[in-house]
């Protein structure tokens, strides 16, 4: 019978997987047994955070446990490094941006995006006040600094411009390493692509009168969630269920309790940030997480950062978005 079970739970999932935009989550697999824990190697694509609150919170309250997990955050493998292993099936689960998801698809990896977990593209162009930046038209002609022409800075920078039908050369843009915030409080950059729940806050912390351009409300991309690949998939759709609920579950309850997720992340932070910073980090990145379809991926968002990285020559050929993503493993709302 169990045998049987898993079958029909695969005929559905595969019988379903033609369209994940549009997928009814109403065949989901049943959780994994919590006494027989699976051991999973969780690739968090940066270093210690409070941004992973939501994770250290559903670990530290079992969540991940209960639902049959045995967790292992890995925070050394970023996402250069975890999506070809995805792709190739040595490793089964990353923290990944959506446009990787899309550029390894292109490349022919069988990676998926099963979760999101941002609602709002994290980037942001901040200036200092008195540079009288406000509206991407005020960047024309400003020395703009950005890590690094690669990533989500570059991405959103592009989108951005493109919201405003701006030429890719409206601002003259540095690639200056993660040295943003000190070359911006420097004065030897006009403004900085940053990641809106960390640098503006800081800085703003340190008594930094800003502007800031929120990618977001004015281009809706796709952004951070949990990703898998086609064989977990197939295989043990069971294991993706159970993540996806721990992680739910983690995401919500630091939502709503804000200082508790603060308290547990401490300790899974070495050395640990300042308990005022961290929580305004980790507020600003609640209003980022917060959405009425907690987990559920949006066609329309993910079309657009195709049409970006299509535009940019980053990738060569359109790719097939219904195979990119999928939502039936979102619980129904």
């Amino acid at each position: 019978m169990r045998k049987l079970s898993i079958l029909l739970i695969l005929l559905t999932f595969l019988t379903a997987c033609g369209s994940p935009a549009t997928l009814e989550p109403t065949a989901l697999p049943p959780t994994l047994e919590p006494e027989i824990l699976t051991h999973v190697k969780l690739a968090m694509g940066y270093i210690p955070d409070i941004q992973f609150a939501p994770f250290y919170l559903a670990a530290e309250k079992g969540y991940f446990a209960e639902n049959g997990i045995e967790i292992e955050f890995d925070h050394s493998l970023f996402e250069d490094k975890s999506v070809p292993l995805l792709g190739v099936n040595e490793l089964q689960f990353a923290n990944v941006s959506a446009e990787q998801i899309i550029q390894a698809r292109a490349q022919g990896l069988p990676v998926v995006y099963v979760m999101k977990w941002w609602e709002k593209y994290p980037i942001a162009v901040v200036s200092k006040a008195d540079t009288g930046i406000k509206s991407p038209a005020d960047l024309a002609g400003r020395k703009v600094g950005i890590p690094g022409l690669y990533g989500a800075s570059y991405i959103g920078w592009q989108a951005l411009l493109n919201s405003q039908n701006l030429p890719a050369d409206t601002a003259q843009l540095e690639a200056i390493g993660f040295t943003q915030a000190e070359a911006l409080v420097a004065g030897t950059i006009d403004a900085a692509i940053v990641y809106a729940n960390n640098e503006p806050v800081k800085l703003a912390a340190a008594g930094e009168q800003l502007n800031v351009i929120a990618v977001a409300d004015y281009a809706q991309l796709a952004s951070n969630g949990l990703a898998t690949n086609e064989t977990t998939m197939n295989e043990r759709p069971e294991l993706v269920d159970a993540m996806v609920r721990a992680i739910l579950k983690g995401l919500a309850d630091t939502i709503a309790n804000p200082a508790e997720a603060v308290q547990v992340s401490m300790t899974y932070i070495d050395p640990p940030p300042e308990a005022v910073t961290a929580r305004s980090v980790l507020d600003a990145s609640i209003e980022m997480w917060k959405t009425s379809s907690p987990g559920a991926s949006d066609l329309a968002r993910w079309q657009t950062t195709h049409d970006t990285l299509l535009k940019m020559g980053l990738i060569a050929q359109p790719v097939n978005l219904e195979e990119a993503f999928t939502n039936i493993f979102i619980p129904a709302q």
